[in-house]
């Protein structure tokens, strides 16, 4: 009887710990940075730059160019300051001239993915060129899989422009060419400006998104000025009038952050990458890419720094996001984005005061 009452005793011991099951803890989001955002530091002092980049926290970073730097050396300095090669911006008409060039100093670098990051103005959407440039595009797809990379195809508002079957120019493209050769590298400003949802957007490409572009904005006026006058571009110059136009450090603008960062979970996207064409409010490119990171850092920790009673997005005390124990990821003078991304569902008191929640994660004063 003894060993039956024991027997019994240990099946509903198991019941009950099956049961009680804790959730799987959910893994952080690694965290990139655009290069090009800080070119002009890139070209001054390339392992200068990385290395700060490196100080600031990110995890990875994206080339827009090695400025001269041997693919081997780049790969040293990436191991040196513990920075993943991620991916590689590289201007179509060099993967047109020589692909296979392109491929073996990217693989040697160790990046997994390499991106056609713009389209000049002959080869877009409403252009003859435009569909002989998506089949150009499919095949190096191709080549670019069969060495064990993966291609993506960054956008920005131009391939939202209509074709004549009424379709959008980007869905075109990534419509053309099979998943498990072209992927897809959202840019989520420049989907904004198109007038698209960029959180529905990105859930539209679910499961095909690896590498994100979170990038902020601020604009006022009628979109028929010409943004790209912003980024440098020689010949895209208009002379249309202006309106107001400048890209933001990332949660100092108009994108909803905390509604991007759940889009982004809900695609199983792998890598947010921080991007900032120019500089604003004051700040210099390297500023800009720190206050963006520490207000996505913010964003992502809230709700989880006490998680298991450990500090998880409490780096080198800088932040006190489990001030007094408690959830409290909000501080006094800087907020979390909107009441229901830190309280979601009233589940996680992660704000001391919920009008915290409120406030924006920097304010728009350069200064501050």
């Amino acid at each position: 009887m003894k060993t039956l009452k024991n027997l019994f005793f240990l099946v509903a011991l198991g019941a009950m710990l099956f049961s009680c099951k804790s959730a799987p803890k959910e893994e952080k989001i690694p965290i990139g940075v655009q290069l090009y955002s800080v070119r002009g530091d890139m070209e001054q002092d390339f392992h200068g730059t990385l290395s700060a980049i490196a100080d600031m926290g990110f995890d990875g970073v994206e080339f827009a160019g090695l400025y001269g730097n041997s693919p081997e050396q780049v790969k040293a300095w990436c191991e040196e300051l513990k920075l993943v090669p991620i991916s590689a911006h590289v201007p179509l008409v060099d993967m047109l001239a020589d692909i296979d060039a392109v491929i073996k100093d990217y693989k040697t670098l160790g990046c997994e993915y390499l991106v056609v990051p713009y389209l000049p103005e002959e080869f877009r959407p409403g252009t003859d060129k435009f569909f002989e440039t998506v089949d150009a595009i499919a095949a190096i797809a191709k080549k670019v899989k069969a060495a064990g990379m993966t291609l993506l195809y960054h956008n920005h508002d131009f391939e939202f422009a209509r074709l004549e079957d009424g379709g959008y120019g980007l869905d075109y493209i990534y419509a053309k060419t099979p998943a498990d050769e072209l992927q897809t590298e959202l840019d989520l400003c420049w989907v904004n400006y198109a007038g698209e949802d960029p959180a529905e957007y990105l859930r539209k490409y679910s499961d095909r998104s690896p590498l994100v572009h979170f990038k902020d904005f601020y604009f006022e006026g009628t979109k028929g000025a010409d943004p790209y006058a912003l980024i440098g571009l020689e010949g895209e110059q208009s002379d249309a009038p202006k309106t107001i136009f400048e890209y933001r450090p990332l949660g100092c603008g108009q994108q909803d952050v905390p509604g991007l960062i759940q889009a982004f979970k809900d695609a199983h996207s792998k890598w947010i990458i921080v991007e900032q064409d120019d500089p604003s409010m004051g700040l210099s490119p390297m500023a800009c890419i720190k206050k963006g990171f520490d207000n996505l850092t913010h964003m992502l920790c809230c709700g989880d720094c006490c998680k298991d009673g450990k500090k998880e997005c409490c780096k080198d005390g800088e932040k006190d996001c489990c001030k007094d124990g408690k959830k409290d990821c909000c501080k006094e003078a800087d907020g979390c984005g909107k009441d229901e991304a830190c309280c979601k569902d009233g589940e996680k008191d992660c704000c001391k005061d919920k009008a915290d929640c409120d406030k924006p994660c920097c304010k728009d004063k350069a200064e501050e």
